[in-house]
């Protein structure tokens, strides 16, 4: 019974023993599939659930158009705001590259003027002035002038204009005679220099006086040729004795034709740079500070603002180099005077366009080459000229003693003649 009783006892322990992996494995089994059960429910049931209640709530607000007008104008602010920003950045941009480059413009004008200024002189000028009135009365007094001048070498020679040192003038009332002191003042020196006329030449209004010193800053020359319109200007000298003040502005035009009070023709560089009584003389600048003019007259009267002129710079270096060597300056000479025949006039007096000789003066080489009073120049050199600038231009291309072919009308027919150039008296 005993043996029974543990063979039975010894077989439910093998059942058990055998049926234990059994059990084991049922139980993983339904772990597995507790997980994924788990899964779906924790993980793609809401997700399902989430995107569903999402399509609904979307399509229930643009549905309503209250909720739906929100959420566009929610969204259009948005959109506005950001393209604001941006918009104010870029103007932010384009005002900070703006007050650079306003930046650069005044340290150019600054670096400028420092430059230059002390090359610039003041003038003052004393004439003697003899004034008549009434019967028998005359009185003698002095008038002063103001103007400026360029320094051109460290030894005192200072450019500047003839109108300035040279105003002689007449009239019924007065008579203005040649200057009888020349005054100069030196950027920041209060000492009055006594200047010396060296030369002066009226037909380019251009002069040299000295004074005695040395060691002076003389200015730095530019290029006239090279400048062109609508770049940097600045005119320095002595308006209305304020000495050493400046005026900027740009380059108007180049070349420009001018015909003074007296009829002389320039070809000057225009600017809209202030130009004032007393900056005669003075210098006009680039944005180097390089001189590239002598600063010589400007358009005034009503409706006329900011049209000022200078001379090239380039054209003067042959006059003053000539003015400190001979005391003048050296040029070729025909010996005539006469007047410009245009259409109208020519045919009015049966003649052909060109300049008609008036008058010839003796020993000159228009009178060796048998120019005469009433010829019509209309050739010179070849090329076919109405105007005397124009011969005067052709001419001053020649040396003294060069030859110069000319072609007038006489009579009816055309002669060439040949001249030699003399020296102008």
């Amino acid at each position: 019974m005993e043996n029974n009783q543990y063979n039975n006892n010894n077989t439910n322990n093998e059942q058990k023993i055998s049926n234990e992996p059994a059990s084991t494995y049922t139980a993983i089994d339904s772990h597995k599939e507790k997980i994924k059960l788990g899964f779906g429910k924790s993980v793609i049931m809401p997700f399902l659930c989430g995107a569903l209640g999402t399509v609904i709530v979307i399509g229930t607000c643009f549905g309503v158009p209250t909720i739906r007008e929100k959420l566009f104008l929610n969204n259009s602010n948005n959109n506005q705001s950001i393209i604001t920003n941006t918009s104010q950045q870029a103007i932010t941009k384009e005002t900070n590259d703006n007050l650079i480059s306003l930046s650069n413009y005044s340290e150019t004008g600054i670096n400028v003027a420092n430059k230059v200024r002390p090359s610039i002189v003041g003038i003052t000028v004393e004439y003697s002035v003899n004034s008549i009135f009434y019967r028998n009365y005359t009185t003698n007094n002095t008038a002063k002038a103001e103007g400026s001048g360029i320094i051109i070498s460290e030894d005192g020679y200072i450019l500047t204009n003839n109108h300035i040192v040279n105003s002689s003038s007449n009239s019924s009332y007065y008579e203005v005679g040649k200057a009888n002191k020349v005054t100069v003042y030196l950027y920041n020196d209060e000492t009055a220099y006594e200047a010396k006329i060296i030369g002066t030449d009226e037909q380019t209004d251009l002069a040299v006086i000295k004074i005695e010193k040395t060691g002076l800053q003389s200015a730095e020359l530019g290029d006239s040729d090279s400048v062109q319109v609508g770049e940097f200007s600045m005119a320095i000298g002595n308006p209305l004795g304020m000495q050493s003040s400046v005026t900027a502005g740009m380059i108007s035009a180049v070349n420009r034709e001018v015909t003074d009070s007296d009829g002389k023709n320039y070809k000057l560089i225009q600017t809209d740079a202030a130009i004032n009584s007393g900056n005669s003389g003075g210098a006009l600048v680039n944005s180097k500070g390089q001189v590239i003019g002598v600063n010589t007259l400007k358009l005034s009267g009503t409706g006329i603002e900011g049209m000022g002129f200078a001379i090239p710079i380039n054209s003067t270096k042959e006059i003053y180099e000539q003015l400190i060597q001979y005391n003048k300056v050296k040029r070729p000479y025909i010996g005539i005077t006469g007047r410009d025949l245009d259409e109208a006039l020519a045919k009015a007096n049966n003649l052909v366009t060109g300049i008609y000789v008036q008058s010839v003066e003796d020993f000159t080489g228009a009178q060796k080459a048998d120019i005469r009073n009433g010829d019509v120049i209309i050739e010179a050199d070849g090329q076919k000229i109405t105007k005397m600038d124009e011969l005067n231009e052709i001419k001053n291309k020649h040396n003294i003693g060069d030859e110069m072919k000319l072609k007038v009308y006489r009579n009816g027919s055309e002669k060439e003649l040949t001249i030699i150039l003399g020296e102008q008296p």
